[in-house]
């Protein structure tokens, strides 16, 4: 069974630039007011990490910014976007792991922290459903 047809009007807004844009700005918009937010604030970013229980947290905090930053700048360059989908794929799912670990509580507080463990595994399937689409348009 072979899949049904794809309206041309669905086709031109898939292979619109301006889609792939705003697809890409979508993603970043978290990390990137992440890193405003944190520069903005660099003590309560501090702060933070050392909330979090991490050893060098000045360190933590800078690497922080640094990942999200540069991992914001890829997405948007066409050649290495599949690099910063996968940095902020693994920040991610790194600091989901760290900051909401529902397997840890109980009641609602494990509920509200499961929902946001799952968004943050959508995010991450949005960052390489992202990687894909631009690795196939590269080899076009």
């Amino acid at each position: 069974m072979s899949a049904a047809p794809v309206p041309g009007f669905v086709r031109a807004v898939v292979r619109s630039a301006w889609i792939a844009w705003a697809i890409r700005a979508a993603l970043a918009l978290p990390f990137a007011a992440s890193v405003i937010a944190k520069l903005g604030n660099w003590p309560g970013a501090v702060a933070e990490s050392v909330a979090l229980g991490f050893g060098h947290p000045v360190w933590i905090a800078g690497a922080t910014i640094a990942t999200q930053a540069i991992g914001c700048v890829l997405l948007f360059t066409r050649r290495l976007c599949w690099l910063g989908a996968g940095m902020l794929a693994v920040f991610t799912a790194c600091a989901t792991l760290v900051a909401h670990a529902f397997w840890t509580l109980e009641g609602a507080e494990r509920i509200a922290q499961m929902n946001t463990c799952f968004e943050h595994v959508a995010i991450i399937g949005g960052f390489a459903a992202l990687a894909v689409l631009v690795h196939r348009s590269c080899a076009d």
